[in-house]
């Protein structure tokens, strides 16, 4: 079994920019996939970025060009590299683990806040 937490969160002024990051423990980190979720208040959860075990990636579209995920795997952290940010990126973000098929989680972590606001 994995365990997950996020932390990075945080407040920014539109166009600014915040790292999250997803660590791990437990064992072999490497053959899980991670998702980054985000909900924001009264909307529903949007998968944000993936990134499998071989680090192929995806993105949201919303995000591509902004967002950036990336994995080092001897740190067992999962990273969200977000650049450019906007008010409708705020959201509580989670990140999520996952084998082989992506829709099923195996474990998630407990949210990190991120608000973007002049």
């Amino acid at each position: 079994q994995v365990q997950l937490v996020e932390s990075g969160g945080g407040l920014v002024q539109p166009g600014g920019s915040l790292r999250l990051s997803c660590a791990a423990s437990g064992s072999s980190f490497s053959i899980y996939g991670i998702s980054w979720y985000r909900q924001a208040p009264e909307k529903q959860r949007e998968l944000v970025a993936l990134i499998t075990h071989g680090s192929l990636t995806n993105y949201v579209d919303s995000v591509k060009g902004r967002f950036t995920i990336s994995r080092d795997n001897a740190k067992n952290t999962v990273f969200l590299q977000m650049n450019s940010l906007k008010p409708e990126d705020t959201a509580v973000y989670y990140c999520a683990a996952w084998k082989g098929d992506k829709s099923v989680f195996i474990s998630w972590g407990q949210g990190t806040q991120v608000t973007v606001s002049s």
